[in-house]
């Protein structure tokens, strides 16, 4: 997503990958980010499902679009009580 690198984030495409990988490695204010895109009505499949309740690392965003996405690298753990 060009908004990420536009705001200064490294962003690289790992959605060919397959196996459930979440499609993009961003890299934003020393935090990596793994970042899952989906359409407004897109469904994780049963691989994304198995990742994301496996993974020990920081959360696998799901995001819908580019205000998604500069919601997930913005906002802290801490600030998601908040506004974001």
């Amino acid at each position: 997503m060009s908004i990420l690198r536009q705001v200064g984030a490294t962003v690289i495409s790992l959605h060919a990958a397959g196996d459930g990988i979440p499609d993009l490695l961003v890299g934003y204010r020393g935090e990596t980010y793994l970042l899952e895109v989906k359409t407004k009505t897109g469904k994780l499949n049963e691989l994304q499902v198995e990742l994301h309740s496996s993974w020990r690392g920081r959360a696998i965003q799901v995001v819908r679009s580019s205000e998604d996405a500069l919601r997930a690298i913005r906002c802290t753990d801490d600030d998601r009580s908040t506004a974001c």
